[in-house]
């Protein structure tokens, strides 16, 4: 089946994507206009564990060929390894674009990603893209060197030659991006070059302007919303925003609470608030007093990258018990889920018959970090 690309792009109509090259500032950008004006970013390359799940050998053989290990990965041809790149995007597209679609269906959103100029001419129109550029040379130590690229840089250097394998990733990048680079400068699209020497803040301003993001309003200090609430019983859940006076009313609230096994981590993830793109905790409030808690996170205490998202940190004060408190905590979790995209959650826990009762299924046992066995949970959205 074969949709029609005005078809696509009246779906899309609220979607903002970002591409351009490797290191361009398409990550850092994307999520600082998300922080300004509270929009949700979804990010192609977080999505791919999911993407490849769903996917087969047969209808995309690129996204699921597998390497035995970093010297077979790095051992290709420059053509060989440019044209798995290229394919790899191609068939990954079709689920971003079903994603983006349900996604975008009442909100606005912005997408992380890597468009070709004939793609973004299918999919969407000229005012809603914005090119990151950066000239593409050398690119792999600037990779590496990034937090949210530990993975492949970890990857990279496990080959038995780095120094080949670092070269064959720089040329197969250049190879890719050259043109491209060239390209959309010549093309008549919006993009902002790194070699303008433009800081973040003046980055995120032109593209917002390009977007007419400049006409929405700002997120300001306080970021919370609320979520769901019982009113009969004076439920409120709220989500937190960062560095907003709810914000500090909650870290007190999590330093001071009886779940001491965790709440020193969890305060620390609030103090240096170590939350990414979507990540996010929520506050049960009963009659203005903050009384239980739950997160939305990308990992949990389980070496299990490719599950997310993770409902966590489920938590209610013990007098406050009983009165479905958790069950208003998950619920927002999973809305927000949804609302981000997500057509799943999961939720581990070392009890049985606890969660069923909100909807999750059994899935498997899992080991986490401290070599106990749980039993994780999933609830389709």
């Amino acid at each position: 089946m074969i949709f029609q690309d005005n078809i696509i792009k009246q779906y899309l109509k609220n979607v903002y994507f970002i591409a351009g090259t490797p290191c361009g500032g398409k990550t850092t950008v994307s999520r600082a206009l998300a922080k300004k004006y509270n929009i949700p970013v979804y990010d192609i390359d977080e999505r791919f564990p999911e993407h490849q799940a769903m996917s087969n050998p047969q209808s995309q053989p690129a996204m699921n060929k597998d390497f035995r290990d970093a010297d077979e990965f790095f051992g290709r041809s420059v053509e060989e390894y440019k044209a798995w790149l290229l394919q790899n995007t191609r068939e990954q597209l079709d689920f971003v674009l079903l994603d983006l679609m349900r996604m975008s269906k009442d909100q606005i959103v912005l997408c992380d990603c890597h468009l070709t100029l004939e793609q973004a001419a299918q999919v969407t129109d000229p005012g809603h893209v914005a090119f990151m550029l950066r000239k593409p040379v050398n690119l792999v130590d600037e990779y590496c060197n990034r937090p949210d690229h530990q993975g492949f840089s970890d990857f990279i250097h496990s080959a038995t030659d780095f120094e080949k394998a670092k070269a064959t990733c720089n040329e197969t990048l250049l190879s890719l991006n050259a043109k491209y680079y060239e390209d959309v400068k010549a093309s008549g699209y919006f993009y902002v070059d790194r070699a303008d020497g433009l800081s973040v803040d003046e980055t995120m301003a032109l593209t917002a302007k390009h977007f007419g993001f400049d006409r929405l309003t700002q997120v300001e200090d306080e970021a919370a919303s609320t979520d769901l609430s019982d009113t009969d019983k004076g439920l409120t859940v709220r989500r937190v925003g960062k560095d907003t006076p709810f914000a500090a009313e909650f870290l007190r609230f999590v330093e001071n609470c009886s779940w001491t096994e965790v709440r020193d981590h969890i305060a620390g993830l609030i103090r240096g608030w170590e939350f990414t793109d979507w990540e996010t905790m929520f506050a049960a409030v009963k009659d203005g007093k903050i009384v239980g808690m739950a997160s939305l996170l990308k990992t949990d205490y389980y070496p299990l990258p490719e599950i997310f998202p993770w409902v966590s940190c489920v938590f209610v004060e013990k007098e406050y018990r009983g009165d479905r408190i958790s069950g208003l905590l998950i619920d927002a979790a999973n809305r927000y889920a949804k609302e981000q995209g997500f057509t799943k959650t999961y939720i581990p826990t070392e009890y049985t018959g606890l969660y069923e009762r909100y909807g999750y299924t059994y899935v498997k046992d899992i080991v986490n970090y401290g070599g106990s066995t749980d039993r994780l949970y999933v609830k389709e959205l």
